[in-house]
């Protein structure tokens, strides 16, 4: 059965999102990281927010680095669109992939909102942490062979 919660945008519409997303960036988003979640009490510390960032950025300010990574995301690294259940009101999260030196695959979960014309706009980063399971290719429908 498939799972209403979660589909995928068009490429189009994901390069959309990406734009609208580095251009809230550009215009000095807000970052707000879930550096804390309750779902990480029960899981292996390798695989927290907090773990994987300061592993993978250890001479950085964590908010700093994840605005860097933010930027460089690219449609090739999507993996789907989810509705936020706990907050139905607010937008939809963006799923992506991207592995580190190699071997070390990371899970983003992002939202980002344009609050208004005069900025004041805000990335939510959920998730950014090792995944528990290596990425299979076929979870990237954007991705491009040898990339």
């Amino acid at each position: 059965m498939p799972d209403l919660n979660q589909w995928i945008e068009s490429e189009q519409e994901v390069q959309n999102y990406i734009d609208k997303l580095r251009y809230a960036l550009s215009c000095g988003a807000k970052i707000t990281f879930q550096r804390e979640r309750l779902v990480d009490q029960e899981r292996n510390e390798r695989y927290t927010n907090r773990f994987t960032v300061s592993d993978l950025f250890p001479n950085e300010n964590p908010v700093d680095a994840l605005r860097r990574e933010l930027q460089l995301l690219h449609v090739g690294e999507y993996i789907h669109t989810v509705k936020d259940l706990r907050f139905p009101q607010r937008s939809e999260m963006r799923v992506f992939g991207r592995r580190y030196h190699g071997s070390n695959d990371v899970y983003i979960k992002i939202r980002v909102e344009l609050l208004s014309a005069m900025g004041n706009h805000t990335a939510f980063v959920m998730s950014f942490h090792y995944a528990e399971v290596s990425f299979a290719a076929e979870i990237f429908p954007y991705r491009k062979s040898g990339v």
